[in-house]
């Protein structure tokens, strides 16, 4: 299952994501399919966590004195 996680993209990944949760609501999911919403759940926010990384490292202040602080570079970019 993981695999199949790594290769959807977000939206693929959210629409199963919903459709396994409408099915839980239904009928219930079988230990399997548990452990499928776990695991796309995981790289979901995986994902997120990554992009808003991604978004934060890219921000620069510009401090009242003037000087500008990356806070990229200050806080250490993260590679995943």
């Amino acid at each position: 299952m993981e695999k199949n996680s790594q290769k959807m993209n977000v939206a693929q990944m959210t629409a199963r994501i919903n459709e396994l949760y409408h099915k839980s609501q239904a009928e219930g999911l079988t230990d399997v399919e548990k452990e499928e919403q776990k695991q796309l759940r995981s790289a979901y926010v995986a994902n997120v966590r990554a992009n808003l990384r991604g978004q934060l490292d890219n921000i620069s202040i510009l401090e009242k004195d003037g000087s500008i602080t990356d806070l990229g570079k200050k806080h250490g970019k993260q590679e995943s």
